[in-house]
């Protein structure tokens, strides 16, 4: 029996667990393996009892990006068929990127390739001391093209521009000065300290969080003028009328616990 490529389990406490499990090549993935992702994505997205979602893997590596199977059959497709296969994993990006729930990347081992991609996309990531990076595309003369503004997104074009060209391997420290990675822990503390983050996720307004990750896309690439300034002002107007932002108020000035906190 083929086991299955990717696991998902949810807790009592609506956090989803979405396992890469292709350990024996370093979970590098496929064109099936990116179109079960991005089909589980959009059906934890849509469950209203997923709370956040921690994107993990299966054995010493994170992802070693494309399967070489994979690669080996792309090397024969017309321009037609790759571009096909480049929006396929393109979409994947974009549906992680955009997700309206949390997400965190729980990093150990290498994450090369489309694997960083998928490391930039997450709103939160936790690596191991032990994690390495690598955008290794150049020495097979590609270029990281479909994950390159999730990339630059995370590390700036000014550590992009090095990465993708020299195509160097980066350690986790590295990766955290350069806004890639928000915390690194050692190896026996990595489930502990992505838990911990986990457990902050849920004591907040899941309407709020989504509208603050909106928020954040919305103001990014904006000039600080008058249409942001008045945009901003509507979202904080709205989101106070909302059923969520009076609960949260009512909450704190009752001394209570709000209705969307478990336990």
């Amino acid at each position: 029996m083929t086991p299955q490529t990717i696991l998902t389990t949810i807790d009592e406490q609506g956090l989803a667990t979405l396992t890469m499990n292709r350990p024996e090549i370093h979970n590098a993935f496929d064109d099936a393996l990116i179109k079960l992702m991005t089909a589980e994505l959009h059906r934890l997205e849509g469950d209203p009892d997923v709370r956040a979602i921690i994107l993990v893997a299966n054995g010493k590596s994170f992802s070693a990006g494309a399967d070489l199977a994979w690669m080996r059959r792309m090397a024969d497709y017309s321009h037609e068929e790759n571009l096909s296969d480049a929006l396929s994993l393109a979409e994947l990006m974009q549906t992680l990127y955009q997700l309206k729930k949390p997400t965190i990347a729980r990093v150990q081992g290498a994450a090369y390739g489309g694997g960083v991609g998928l490391v930039a996309c997450c709103d939160m990531v936790i690596a191991s001391e032990n994690s390495v990076f690598c955008l290794s595309e150049v020495k097979l003369g590609l270029i990281p093209a479909v994950i390159s503004p999730y990339v630059v997104a995370a590390m700036g074009s000014r550590a992009t521009r090095r990465y993708f060209q020299s195509a160097e391997v980066f350690s986790a420290a590295e990766a955290y000065r350069w806004g890639l990675v928000h915390e690194v822990v050692a190896a026996e503390e990595l489930g502990a300290a992505v838990e911990s983050l986990a457990s902050k996720l849920l004591r907040n307004g899941p309407i709020a969080m989504a509208a603050a990750k909106e928020l954040v896309a919305r103001v990014a690439a904006e000039n600080i003028d008058a249409t942001l300034i008045n945009d901003t002002a509507k979202r904080i107007a709205a989101i106070r009328a909302s059923a969520e932002g009076k609960e949260g108020l009512s909450s704190f000035l009752e001394k209570r616990s709000p209705a969307w906190v478990k336990g």
